[in-house]
């Protein structure tokens, strides 16, 4: 026994055994997300026809002064990151993980105050979940937030997308991206790494029309991370869970699926985001599809008052897809004044000045979830209808979508005058309203203005790198 007890193993084999182990438990703690929760923004759960993102925040970092005015308590968050780099040698980014704890705090300590003065907008009001908690998050992100958008690839498939059409929205914020006071070129710096390739240009430039190959566009996508993983540390310090993709193409989902931790860990901004064909909305992102007929909101915005507004409901469009069909099967040959549901309009009649007559406009899914009747009836004063199955709205984290439209899935439609019927007049006008509150976040400005659609998609995914913890390996 005694021989048992007294024996020890030489040094050299222990070494040949502890260091491999401690080398693969520090690489797996360096790549771990953290997915503790920290803080919830929305407070209510959502309805169950919808799936709604109620996200926890962490918070950010590098804490230079930026251009805003001075905001009572937000320099706390840059005082306390300050004191805690000062008490020892951090690395880079452990100086920003100490710096995004203590916004995660501030907004968390927010979310039970009244909100901060601001000489522009305060978000109030029912239609937000937590106003004071997303005002201070949003303030955060503004003199916080860096991303570093890799300049590695040419355009037209890196760092260009068209900007027309009803998928122009994702060549829009690529370039805004690249332009924005968010961009550092510090990569040490930064909260998030941006992908730039577009789809819509893989699509249009590597996909040969009529082929039915995705390969050549997947290892597109698959060349290039592989490209900035052996180039540079960071998608393989965190596998990706700190980097951003945008795209707006119904074939992005698809294309992602190339890289398997672009797939599971990335930030992916989708216009097509189906939660039963695995969109995740704790980390996925919904880009609103908007379509800007010439090139900007000229004669987007505004519409009468409920009193002037003599149709029901409104719809027109091409019948493509389960929930369309359905559609035009129950209501497309009604005699019913107050329910106008078109495959095509007749010539002389115009499709905004229907959407500008109707008190509800109709937002159906076709093939995909993706539609940009969703905000053109929010430019317009139309209360959407959220006819959609598996769809995850737009900055649902932050909005109460239930406060200014009506959600509905495939089952209702036999009973869409009768649910639309049923609302009261007073509960209408307080829909109607508070769409025209919420509009400014969906609105696409040349160059971004605060709390427009560029700046509600950077704090989408802010949240979701404020719900993750990077550490060094």
């Amino acid at each position: 026994m005694d021989l048992i007890y007294n024996y020890r193993l030489p040094s050299r084999v222990l070494w040949l055994i502890l260091v491999p182990l401690l080398l693969v438990g520090a690489w797996y703690l360096g790549v771990q997300s953290s997915k503790s929760s920290f803080l919830v923004l929305s407070s209510q759960p959502s309805d169950k026809k919808f799936t709604s993102t109620n996200l926890s925040a962490t918070v950010e970092t590098e804490l230079a002064k930026d251009q805003l005015p001075k905001q009572v308590g937000l320099d706390d968050t840059r005082e306390e990151a300050q004191m805690i780099s000062s008490k020892k040698k951090l690395s880079n980014l452990e100086r920003i993980e100490a710096g995004l704890g203590q916004v995660r705090a501030a907004i968390k300590a927010q979310s039970r105050s009244r909100t901060l003065d601001d000489p522009e907008y305060v978000p109030k009001g029912p239609c937000y979940w937590n106003p004071s908690a997303f005002h201070r998050s949003y303030l955060e992100m503004e003199k916080h937030f860096k991303i570093y958008v890799y300049e590695d690839g040419e355009p037209p498939v890196f760092h260009y997308s068209s900007s027309e059409g009803i998928l122009g929205i994702e060549g829009i914020l690529i370039n805004q991206i690249e332009l924005s006071k968010f961009r550092t070129n510090d990569p040490e710096k930064a909260h998030v790494y941006f992908l730039p390739f577009s789809v819509y240009s893989i699509v249009s430039y590597v996909y040969v029309v009529d082929s039915h190959e995705w390969d050549p566009m997947k290892n597109t996508a698959s060349d290039y991370i592989d490209s900035i993983s052996r180039k540079y540390t960071y998608w393989n310090r965190s596998l990706g869970s700190d980097h951003f993709m945008l795209a707006c193409h119904d074939w992005a989902p698809e294309i992602s699926t190339a890289v398997p931790y672009l797939y599971k860990n990335s930030i992916r901004v989708l216009c097509n985001v189906n939660t039963s064909e695995r969109f995740n909305p704790s980390k996925d992102v919904t880009l609103p599809e908007i379509y800007l007929p010439h090139g900007s909101l000229k004669g987007l915005i505004g519409g009468p008052s409920p009193s002037q507004r003599s149709v029901l409901v409104f719809y027109a469009g091409g019948i493509h897809g389960y929930i369309r069909q359905v559609l035009m099967e129950q209501w497309g040959k009604n005699d019913d004044p107050q329910v106008e549901i078109h495959e095509y309009l007749p010539k002389n009649v115009s499709y905004y000045g229907m959407i500008r007559k109707s008190k509800y406009c109709i937002c159906p899914s076709g093939y995909e979830v993706a539609s940009p009747r969703m905000v053109e009836a929010l430019y317009m004063g139309c209360v959407p209808v959220l006819l959609k199955d598996h769809y995850v709205a737009p900055f649902s984290d932050v909005l109460n979508w239930g406060s200014f439209a009506v959600e509905m899935t495939s089952s209702d439609i036999p009973n869409l005058k009768k649910i639309l019927m049923a609302i009261p007049q007073k509960k209408y006008n307080k829909m109607q309203r508070r769409g025209k509150t919420v509009r400014r976040h969906f609105e696409v400005n040349f160059p971004p203005k605060r709390y427009d659609v560029f700046h509600m998609i950077l704090h989408s995914i802010w949240l979701r790198r404020l719900n993750i913890q990077v550490h060094d390996t």
